[in-house]
């Protein structure tokens, strides 16, 4: 019985052994999800770091985030065009295939039956010099009238572009706004809020990003943590049901001792399999990140408990240097640009009450050959310059109830505005307060898990010994499991806490009331902006049109 005795505590001195080594690899191990068919070589190592950088890189939201940045630059370039001069090229070639300067289809001549036939053409002909008799030149003018008057009597109009088969149009159309009202400052107002707005958008997505993955990577570890911890305690709970069943065996315990340690083996298991679904689902979560094929395997090198690391961030708490203002809040301060752009909205809806004044010009050149490409000699030049106002003389109220729109947009955006400093005030709160419980947690836990294994390992002598009963050995092995799991939870709460509030003026709100909020401000910022610019576009006189040379009749 004492040899036993002896073997007893042989294998429960190295099982503990084991268990302890189990928890302690744990953290520094990392993790490795491989398939099957995937060899070491092929799993992919990545620190916090570098995941943080491969999401950055990866990141649709940062993508959409840049596209907003690029879509306001080219509001603020359309914004500005109006200011500068408009200056465009045409060239056009017309064919006339039928005009009302044609007389019986084919131009000719119609006979009067009563008079004598009008002599041949060409009508030059009968032009006599200045050498022939006074009787002869009179002749000669008399038959070339009559020969004129024989033929199609707009002939003459052709190279003028009445019913000219060729017209060849080239020309150059100038434009300048003069005075507008305010209209165009107010509409590049309107553009450079948003051009601020989307620019503080892309730092909110991507330290939003980074709060991401750090929670993910973070959850991916302690999900490690909490498998090697659950097959630690199965390895455990079998060790004692082995043990158990010997000890049935040499009638050293009873039916109800094996009966206890059969269920407490047997409840281990389902246990084991939830931690890994937990842990195939984190990592699933962070793939997805990260943008890798989610058959890939990963393992982990950045520890969640790592001592530095989770130090740093408890002296972080205990100092609390971040800004959290809720006016420097990304949120708060795209709500202020909102409020600045829906002011230049109002202003540009105040400026339609004035007139404008436009100057333009229009140089043209203008050829009607009758046959053929135009000689340079062929081209005639037109060139005009105008100015032009238009004033609003009776709109049936409309420029009335865009004033009213407007303003009742500036009075919601500053409402939003007032909605979203409140939310982040709150927001700022409740992340210190956090901070604050995490490091609480993690202090209340240091020493925890030792003492707890220490108890273990005390019970489970006692155990041996037959001093204890097996429910005593079952709570110092639940007891263990819980200051691991405490601890290692402290320390992921304590990690994100302490990222979170470093991001915390470029992190959008995470409430859903404020995010509902901020929503609709932008949505309507830019669709009221996209309008105003549409309405500029519209709004142009008709003199600013290409129109060179003379239009086809």
């Amino acid at each position: 019985m004492s040899s036993t005795k002896n073997q007893y505590r042989g294998r429960s001195a190295a099982r503990t052994i084991v268990f302890a080594a189990a928890i302690a690899i744990a953290p520094t191990a990392g993790a490795q999800i491989a398939t099957s068919g995937q060899s070491a070589s092929q799993v992919r190592a990545i620190s916090l770091d570098e995941a943080v950088r491969t999401a950055e890189a990866q990141s649709e939201a940062i993508r959409i985030a840049r596209a907003g940045v690029q879509r306001a630059q080219g509001q603020q370039y359309q914004a500005r065009s109006q200011r500068l001069p408009q200056l465009n090229g045409s060239a056009s070639y017309t064919r006339t295939l039928a005009s009302q300067f044609d007389i019986g289809g084919e131009s000719e001549p119609v006979v009067d039956p009563t008079k004598s036939a009008p002599p041949p053409t060409p009508c030059d002909q009968y032009l006599r010099d200045a050498t022939a008799t006074t009787t002869e030149r009179l002749a000669g003018l008399e038959d070339a009238s009559r020969c004129a008057l024989g033929q199609n009597p707009f002939s003459s109009f052709g190279n003028l572009g009445f019913g000219a088969k060729n017209q060849y149009n080239a020309g150059l159309a100038f434009s300048q706004s003069l005075f507008s009202g305010g209209r165009i400052s107010a509409q590049n107002a309107v553009a450079n809020s948003g051009r601020r707005s989307a620019e503080i958008e892309l730092t909110a997505q991507r330290a939003q990003l980074r709060l991401d993955v750090t929670q993910a990577y973070f959850d991916a570890a302690l999900a490690d943590r909490l498998v090697a911890l659950a097959e630690s305690s199965a390895v455990q709970t079998e060790s004692v049901l082995r043990q158990t069943q010997l000890a049935r065996t040499v009638g050293n315990v009873s039916e109800f001792e094996l009966l206890r340690a059969q269920v407490s083996s047997a409840n281990q298991r389902p246990i084991v399999i939830q931690r890994q679904s937990d842990r195939e689902v984190a990592y699933l979560r962070l793939k997805q990140l990260l943008n890798f094929p989610l058959e890939n395997a990963i393992q982990l090198t950045t520890v969640v408990d790592d001592p530095a690391a989770t130090n740093a961030a408890a002296e972080a708490a205990a100092a609390i240097t971040t800004d959290t203002a809720a006016v420097d809040r990304a949120t708060v301060r795209q709500a202020s640009e909102a409020i600045d752009a829906q002011r230049g909205l109002l202003r540009v809806a105040k400026s339609q009450r004035f007139p404008t004044l436009a100057l333009t010009s229009q140089y043209g050149k203008v050829a009607f050959p009758l046959t053929g490409l135009p000689g340079s000699g062929d081209f005639r030049t037109n060139w005009t310059v105008a100015l032009g106002t238009q004033i609003p003389l009776f709109t049936g109220g409309r420029i009335k109830g865009d004033q009213l729109v407007a303003e009742a947009n500036v009075r919601e955006a500053q409402a939003r505005y007032d909605q979203l400093r409140e939310f982040a005030s709150l927001d700022s709160r409740v992340t210190i307060n956090n901070l604050l419980q995490a490091r609480a947690a993690w202090q209340a836990s240091l020493g925890t898990a030792e003492q707890a294994n220490r108890a273990y390992s005390i019970a489970e002598v006692r155990y041996k010994e037959g001093i204890s009963t097996q429910l005593e050995l079952n709570d110092a092995r639940i007891l263990l499991e819980q200051a691991v799991a405490n601890r290692a939870l402290a320390a992921r709460n304590l990690q994100v806490a302490r990222v979170k509030l470093a991001l915390l003026p470029d992190l959008p709100l995470q409430s859903t009331g404020a995010t509902q909020a901020q929503a609709q401000s932008q949505a309507s910022t830019q669709q009221q902006s996209q309008q105003s610019t549409q309405q500029a576009a519209q709004q142009q006189p008709q003199a600013q049109q290409q129109q060179t040379g003379i239009p086809p009749q």
